[in-house]
């Protein structure tokens, strides 16, 4: 059965929560294979037409938040850059590629596709094998920007607080919290712009402030019963509260945080509604699809994701 064509927004700014499993069993990837497909996802990333605003790289699976940009904002003197960063400044700029290095570094299947390869190639080198590394087809969901990107920004490093690996987010290395807290976001690698309209008027390091508070406020959840149930230990709550923040205690995020995986599109009910119609083609339904309320996350509507 042939693959459905993946649903990507063209010749605009658009923001995708991509996800890829790994197909081996158990956990395969430890702090050595983590560091590598960071250190690859930043190249790419330097290469591609993208801003990296998030990504979480667990023992099994990866989450890369990635923001594409229009192949039209970048001159042929950026694309004779960016080919001369991949490959060398001794190799000499294929007259008559530029075109398709524009279209291929616009591309959100050639960019995750070229990181997952080569992460691939490494780590089947490092340890002797042959064969797939990764199980199926990346999934794919389109994030609007806004409150919908920064809920699914804490989504993501949350991970490893939900998997029980560490207690505080900035703990784990492999998470872009962890990224900005403990390698003072190195390069400037990870885009600081959380998608909130409140932050634009913060300099970086108060965006990544409030942001860091967003999380908290994100892990400390009461269940609809009344009934407490921390992600981030009450404690530890406690203590950054007194550092700079209130916590607000909701019900709201973490029951739905399968929104932010499941969905083909998450965002307003007008978000959601325009990107079905550019995509309506490729369902197969003959009924129209309407985008559903996620109950329990204000505003926020999903469309339910092709498969892929």
């Amino acid at each position: 059965m042939p693959r459905t064509t993946r649903m990507v927004i063209r010749d605009e700014k658009s923001v995708y929560h991509v996800i890829s499993r790994t197909a081996l069993d158990g956990f395969p990837f430890g702090a050595v294979e983590k560091e590598k497909f960071v250190t690859i996802l930043k190249h790419f990333a330097g290469i591609y037409f993208t801003e990296i605003l998030g990504y979480a790289v667990l023992s099994n699976h990866v989450h890369i938040l990635v923001k594409m940009l229009p192949e039209r904002n970048f001159s042929d003197d950026e694309i004779e850059k960016r080919y001369k960063a991949y490959y060398g400044d001794d190799l000499m700029f294929p007259v008559g590629r530029i075109d398709h290095f524009r279209r291929k570094w616009a591309s959100l299947s050639e960019f995750v596709k070229e990181v997952k390869q080569t992460f691939s190639r490494y780590y089947n080198k490092a340890k002797g094998r042959r064969g797939t590394l990764w199980g199926e087809r990346f999934k794919s969901v389109i994030v609007e920007k806004g409150d919908t990107l920064i809920h699914c920004l804490a989504y993501i490093d949350l991970n490893a607080v939900r998997a029980g690996i560490v207690k505080r987010p900035e703990e784990y290395r492999w998470c872009s919290l962890g990224y900005h807290s403990q390698n003072r976001n190195k390069d400037g690698f990870l885009s600081t712009d959380f998608g909130i309209v409140e932050f634009s008027d913060a300099d970086e390091k108060e965006r990544f402030r409030r942001y860091r508070r967003y999380v908290y406020e994100a892990g400390a959840l009461v269940r609809s019963d009344g009934k407490s149930s921390w992600v981030i230990g009450k404690d530890i709550v406690n203590i950054e509260s007194e550092k700079n923040f209130e916590i607000t205690r909701s019900d709201r995020f973490m029951n739905r945080t399968r929104y932010f995986t499941d969905s083909g599109i998450i965002g307003t009910q007008a978000f959601v509604a325009e990107n079905y119609q550019r995509f309506k083609h490729m369902f197969q339904s003959r009924h129209e699809k309407t985008p559903r309320p996620i109950k329990g996350l204000d505003g926020l509507y999903s469309l339910k994701r092709l498969s892929h």
